[in-house]
């Protein structure tokens, strides 16, 4: 299929924005062809620094729910269990093997690892891990719903040994004890209550300790009385350019940092990547588990038939939007569920394809729609997003150029508050919106979508997931096969209710996957051991010069 025409609409919305990046991108790389030093230039050659634009809110790990933070509490601080690098593989870090797992499904019995001190030498046991993971649940901090949702009671019933009762059976809890913010920290130094938070200080059992937090860098010294191997390198030096990525793109391409990592923007990135082709540097790739989506309205005309969103399904052409907007930095995705776990089935492609416009008309004719009579239904974004906007524009030009009058998309936008909140009330037919994962397992990509506690097949759901996420979709089954899969301890008979559960999602449509994020990473030539984990988080202690 031809997209010429299709190109030349878009270009009238895109042009200018496209013009503007690439010349702050040009102008910051004028000198790219003058001479520059072999290394980078860092205050101590045998500690490595990293650029980011990511500013931590706090580093309290029962407060902290950005990723600015978590990397930085993933970095010094140490969960029960943790992921493989480079994979979504769960292992034991602080406990010592897989949890045991009562018949009901409710108790998980956890051994712990003995001769580890925290970074005041405070003693970590089953008791300092039960204070951890309480805190983390009482003093009400923005991810306390992880746990406080799940557990019942956290108790030390050996001198290493912790056993944590869940309020209803959840295959997927260990996934949950991998989140960097469940972490052991040390008695001495925080409390349990309400709000008692340590904003500006981490104290854990990991590789590193925290020596300095400023507004503007982070430095981590080696932890000497580290009970495993000790990092690859001297410590870290982390610049943080606040929200600007112009600063950091620079910083990196004239070796004044040795890594840059989160977030460069796609003009950018192709720009680096061109230098990693010449050698010039190293280009670091990975495959990202955010997933970008377009969510339907069940309860708003004229998506309220399931002919017209199906229809929507069909017309998407994901290689479009990847390569003229996302310039080839993402992966189509055709699930909710990421390509990086096994149970990823790509059944909207199967049922619908690509920029499939024969069966698009088919379905709206089928609706009772004509060119007298267009489906028209408002695309909103983010107004800051410009990623956002433009594939919103590219959606609109699409459905003129393909469909014949049979369709009709208004992108407008708003700002991210308003956004973010109206979601919820149902104030819009449709969105284009993202997805951070809480923790690495498929049910965090299905249950926060598909899940309603309050509905009806009449009504669409009035309270849960579905209606915070916007589509307000509800269906019986459904919620019982999210209950099935997360009591379920057999991964086998999980990964058939994940397969059930997408075939449903392909065929109701409340929500629409386009793409799922690449990961980049940029180092200098003479380091090694750069890994991207697809949680996000970002290991240090493997970067060596």
């Amino acid at each position: 299929m031809s997209h010429n025409r299709l190109f030349r609409i878009l270009l009238q919305f895109s042009k200018y924005i496209s013009l503007f990046l690439l010349c702050i991108t040009l102008a910051i790389a004028c000198n790219s062809n003058q001479p520059q030093s072999t290394n980078p230039t860092t205050v101590d050659n045998n500690r490595i620094s990293i650029g980011t634009t990511l500013k931590p809110r706090t580093l309290d790990p029962a407060d902290s729910y950005e990723l600015s933070g978590l990397n930085i509490i993933y970095n010094v601080g140490e969960s029960l269990y943790t992921y493989k690098l480079g994979t979504t593989e769960i292992e034991p870090l602080l406990a010592t093997a897989m949890p045991t797992i009562s018949e009901d499904g409710k108790t998980y019995t956890i051994p712990l690892r003995q001769g580890v001190t925290f970074q005041d030498d405070a003693p970590f046991n089953a008791e300092a891990m039960a204070f951890s993971l309480n805190r983390f649940i009482s003093n009400g901090g923005k991810p306390a719903f992880l746990l406080s949702d799940v557990i019942d009671k956290v108790t030390a019933t050996g001198e290493y040994e912790l056993t944590i009762t869940l309020k209803q059976p959840f295959a997927a809890f260990p996934a949950l004890l991998a989140f960097p913010g469940a972490c052991a920290v040390s008695p001495q130094a925080y409390e349990i209550g309400s709000g008692k938070f340590n904003p500006n200080t981490l104290i854990g059992t990991g590789k590193y300790k925290l020596k300095e937090f400023s507004s503007d860098s982070i430095s981590l010294d080696i932890n000497e009385n580290y009970w495993g191997d000790q990092p690859s390198n001297e410590g870290i030096n982390l610049q943080i350019y606040a929200g600007n990525s112009a600063n950091l793109f620079n910083s990196f391409r004239t070796r004044e940092i040795d890594v840059a990592y989160q977030s460069l923007d796609p003009n950018q990135i192709t720009n680096l990547l061109a230098g990693a082709e010449k050698q010039q540097w190293q280009a670091i790739e990975g495959s990202g588990t955010v997933v970008n989506y377009l969510v339907l309205n069940l309860n708003q005309e004229p998506l309220n038939k399931p002919e017209v969103r199906q229809a929507i399904a069909a017309i998407i052409d994901r290689g479009l939007i990847n390569q003229r907007v996302l310039q080839g930095q993402a992966e189509p995705l055709y699930s909710l569920v990421p390509t990086t776990f096994d149970v990823y089935q790509p059944t909207l492609q199967t049922l619908y394809g690509d920029a499939n416009t024969t069966k698009a008309k088919e379905l709206l004719i089928q609706a009772g729609y004509s060119a007298s009579n267009p489906a028209i239904i408002e695309i909103w974004h983010p107004s800051g997003s410009i990623t956002r906007g433009i594939v919103a524009e590219t959606l609109k030009a699409l459905v003129e150029q393909e469909l014949d009058g049979l369709m009709q998309f208004v992108p407008s936008n708003v700002e991210s508050a308003s956004f973010f909140s109206n979601l919820s009330k149902g104030v819009y037919p449709a969105a284009l919106v993202d997805w951070y994962p809480d923790f690495l397992d498929a049910d965090n990509y299905i249950q926060p979508f598909l899940s309603c506690s309050q509905g009806s097949q009449a009504t669409g759901c009035q309270a849960g997931a579905a209606e915070s996420r916007g589509s307000f979709y509800y269906s019986d089954r459904v919620n019982q096969l999210i209950n099935q899969q997360r009591q379920a301890t057999d991964p086998e008979i999980r990964k058939e209710i994940f397969a059930q559960l997408q075939k449903t999602l392909a065929e109701d449509v409340p929500y629409i996957p386009l793409w799922q994020t690449k990961d980049y990473a940029f180092a200098q030539n003479n380091l090694n051991g750069v890994v991207i984990n697809p949680s996000q988080n970002f290991p240090f202690w493997t970067i060596n010069q």
